[in-house]
């Protein structure tokens, strides 16, 4: 059996139903970044026609901007029971062993970055999708460990000889372990990012490299796919936060990290590359 065959084993589950009580969201009250409540609505779009998308919410996303720190983010984050509803499914391209032999390559690039910076150790990508970040890395000498929300990848990966569990990395408890932590197009996922880079804080060793990607929302390319009405992102159901450089630079610092690169993205369209160091 392939390693595409082993990553599709176990992902067809029933799908669960929204209780008649539930709410879809729940309502940031501040901004999520820096608790002000001088937010204001930044525009609407639509998300009905993502791959994901289920009636249990609204076809039209809110995004809002705050007026102290100009962080933009969605009017709320999913209740555990909706999230449950459109996470049910996986993109084919998240599945592990997905187009493994293509992904090796963006991933070689990707670890050869990180590489310059930690040379061994054990590294833990949060998130892992596809596997490949991991696969890669350890043809790099590191130690894979995956953390993913989706017991069925979890399992799947595990199948291929990677360490994994499901769960949240705010959960693990394994600090001062990681040499590296990747973070690859993961922390606009997360409805408080700053607990996320707080507990890779905690999890990685003196010195530990953190490795994020995501959309850039402040740079020429994205106002380029604004002008001509055709940027993917506004419409994005699994994501709460789009980032600019400079703030997410700000929070990274907040956190305990040195700011150490930038770069684009090979990934994903109009996205960044950061990569950065446990201060302390």
């Amino acid at each position: 059996m392939d390693l595409l065959s082993l990553g599709k084993m176990g992902f067809a589950q029933p799908k669960p139903q929204l209780s008649s009580s539930a709410k879809p969201r729940i309502l940031y009250e501040s901004c999520p970044l820096c608790s002000s409540v001088d937010t204001s609505i930044l525009r609407t779009a639509d998300c009905s026609r993502h791959p994901l998308y289920r009636p249990v919410v609204a076809p039209i996303m809110t995004w809002k901007r705050c007026a102290h720190c100009e962080h933009v983010f969605t009017d709320g984050y999913y209740t555990t029971e909706v999230a449950g509803i459109i996470f049910a499914d996986t993109h084919d391209n998240q599945k592990p062993g997905w187009e493994f032999e293509r992904q090796r390559m963006t991933s070689a690039r990707m670890v050869e970055r990180i590489a310059q910076h930690a040379v061994n150790g054990r590294w833990l990508d949060v998130g892992f999708g596809n596997g490949s970040l991991l696969f890669t890395a350890a043809e790099w000498g590191f130690t894979p460990v995956g953390i993913d929300l989706r017991q069925s990848s979890v399992e799947a990966i595990a199948r291929m000889g990677i360490e994994a569990s499901c769960c949240d990395i705010a959960t693990l408890d394994q600090v001062n372990t990681f040499s590296v932590i990747t973070m690859a197009d993961v922390l606009e996922h997360m409805p408080f990012p700053k607990t996320g880079l707080q507990a890779a804080h905690r999890l990685l060793h003196s010195k530990g490299i953190l490795f994020l990607s995501m959309p850039h929302f402040d740079c020429p390319a994205w106002r380029l796919l604004d002008l001509a009405n055709a940027n993917p992102y506004w419409g994005e159901l699994e994501h709460f936060h789009n980032f600019s450089l400079q703030r997410l630079r700000s929070l990274l610092f907040e956190a305990g990290f040195e700011f150490l690169s930038y770069g684009v993205s090979e990934r994903y369209r109009i996205c960044m590359e950061v990569i950065a160091r446990r201060m302390s």
